[in-house]
């Protein structure tokens, strides 16, 4: 009866670890490319999937999307970009995201931040935040050569607003990313310009408000799976996870818009 016992005993551990073994087999790590942007959402999304999935997600959120499609366009080995919709676009064309696997997640728009404390211009009208922009000391956003979309619109902006002349000469490019809050909460920089996810979970600064309605301009995120990716199913659920609609009471607390 003893020797039964034990043979019992002994099948059912291995029972147990095929079933583990299995598993662990079946478990996948999945890496993301993706623009800042993103980042206050996806720390919510991300530990939900890997829980309810059993995967396990790496990320680099730390750029701008330009940057990140430049990446998976030069064939940087991932698993799931999430850039904007146009950049997703191209990059399906060029065979680097798998056909038909593009899945648009939601949008963000342009918002305007002062440091914390200060007095907040008055930006509810297009006429009223062109005075702003006039009378601020200085004006600060991302470098536009890292593909900062943000900055890329707010030049043409000010262009098509007649006030580029005016504002050029207090405008500031940050060169290094960390500089885009922490400036202006130093009181280096007056007024700066960032996508309003990114503002809400920033330290030390206030959001102002949404650019007007009449000049306001959204980055659509969208997210594909890298042609290259050895783990395109496990892909696949990651963007299905982060899209549905229950992620979207999460999207919306995190400042963006259904797509």
């Amino acid at each position: 009866m003893i020797r039964t016992s034990f043979g019992a005993a002994a099948v059912a551990v291995s029972s147990l670890l095929l079933i583990v073994s299995a598993d662990v087999a079946t478990a996948a790590q999945i890496k993301i490319l993706a623009g800042s942007a993103i980042e206050p959402a996806m720390a919510v999304l991300i530990p939900q999937f890997e829980q309810s999935s059993g995967h396990k997600v790496i990320f680099d959120l730390n750029g701008a999307i330009g940057a990140m499609a430049d990446r998976v366009q030069k064939g940087e080995a991932a698993d799931v970009v999430i850039v904007s919709g146009p950049q997703i676009g191209i990059l399906e064309k060029a065979s680097k995201v798998v056909s038909g696997s593009r899945t648009d997640i939601a949008k963000v728009g342009v918002g305007l931040f002062v440091r914390k404390g200060a007095p907040r211009p008055d930006i509810s009208s297009v006429d009223a935040f062109k005075r702003a922009m006039l009378a601020a000391r200085s004006i600060g956003w991302n470098d536009p050569a890292a593909g900062a979309p943000v900055s890329i619109y707010m030049i043409g902006l000010l262009e098509r607003l007649g006030i580029a002349d005016a504002t050029k000469p207090k405008t500031v490019a940050f060169k290094q990313r960390s500089e885009r809050f922490e400036a202006v909460a130093r009181g280096d920089v007056e007024i700066g310009f960032n996508q309003i996810s990114e503002i809400i979970a920033a330290p030390g600064v206030d959001l102002v408000g949404p650019l007007p309605a009449p000049i306001q301009n959204y980055t659509l995120f969208s997210g594909g799976v890298v042609a290259i990716s050895n783990e395109q199913e496990a892909a696949k659920a990651l963007i299905r996870s982060i899209s549905s609609a229950a992620a979207q009471v999460t999207w919306k607390e995190k400042g963006f818009e259904p797509p």
